[in-house]
């Protein structure tokens, strides 16, 4: 059975962090943005795990950059781990992945767009690594059961559901606040990933377009809810982001909203 990265009476104090950059740049990069985030995670005492993919096998046009690859990616997250003391997830797309990224990830994640496929999920779970599931964009909230229940057979014990939106239209997605407590009923914790929630795939034809704008207000309106965790792309400057910028949270607004979210929290708690 999987060990829980974190404890429930962690996960009843207050929210956790999942942020970082979409995808790993370079290692200088990658450290930077770790131990900015880690800094600020830490002054307000909120859980932090560092987020940062060595592939993004999903990337609208094939000319995109994805990142610098398995090898020298899970190279870069170690270090990264080791210099700042921080857990990490990163995404897995290919079952043979499993076992070499869970050497060095924390908590492997399973893409939306993969969510169903069992394999995948067999093969995360064999691991006895945290996993985290992507609500597919096509599924409804509580059609993830059937995927807590695959992990389940499997033996894997610590389970994560995150909801990023739905599709609406094309080059659109809406968030259902609905799906937070649906998907809590399943005793896993629920994560709200406000950036990609955010995104507009597809929206500029060659790569996917986003309203960061919007981040502050669904982020609130997410821990209102009571998530469990946020997800969020951070970025110290998003408009020169390799991927997913225009759905970045600026990484000098980070405190100021943490901030707000963490007194939300608090009453929310409270009542």
């Amino acid at each position: 059975m999987s060990t829980p990265l974190f404890s429930r009476a962690q996960q009843a104090q207050g929210f956790f962090l999942i942020a970082g950059p979409c995808v790993i740049e370079s290692e200088a990069h990658a450290q930077r943005m770790a131990e900015a985030i880690s800094r600020i995670a830490r002054q307000m005492g909120i859980p932090y795990v560092f987020k940062a993919s060595y592939d993004k096998a999903n990337r609208t046009s094939h000319s995109s950059f994805r990142g610098p690859g398995m090898e020298e990616g899970l190279r870069i997250l170690q270090r990264v781990k080791e210099t700042h003391g921080v857990p990490i997830l990163t995404d897995i797309h290919e079952t043979h992945h499993a076992a070499t990224v869970a050497e060095v990830a924390d908590v492997l994640q399973i893409p939306a767009l993969l969510c169903r496929q069992t394999d995948l999920l067999l093969a995360a779970a064999a691991t006895k690594r945290t996993v985290n599931v992507k609500k597919g964009q096509f599924l409804a909230p509580w059609d993830m059961r059937h995927v807590v229940e695959k992990l389940r057979a499997a033996n894997a014990s610590d389970i994560w559901l995150t909801e990023r939106g739905a599709s609406f239209g094309y080059n659109n997605l809406v968030v259902d606040m609905r799906s937070f407590p649906i998907m809590r009923e399943f005793g896993c914790p629920v994560i709200f990933d406000v950036t990609h929630s955010l995104q507009r795939p597809g929206g500029r034809g060659t790569a996917s377009d986003g309203d960061a704008i919007f981040i502050p207000p669904l982020a609130r309106a997410g821990v209102a809810c009571g998530v469990d965790g946020l997800f969020m792309e951070v970025h110290d400057d998003p408009a020169r982001a390799l991927s997913d910028g225009p759905n970045a949270l600026p990484l000098d607004q980070l405190a100021g909203l943490l901030r707000q979210l963490v007194a939300i929290d608090r009453v929310c708690r409270q009542t």
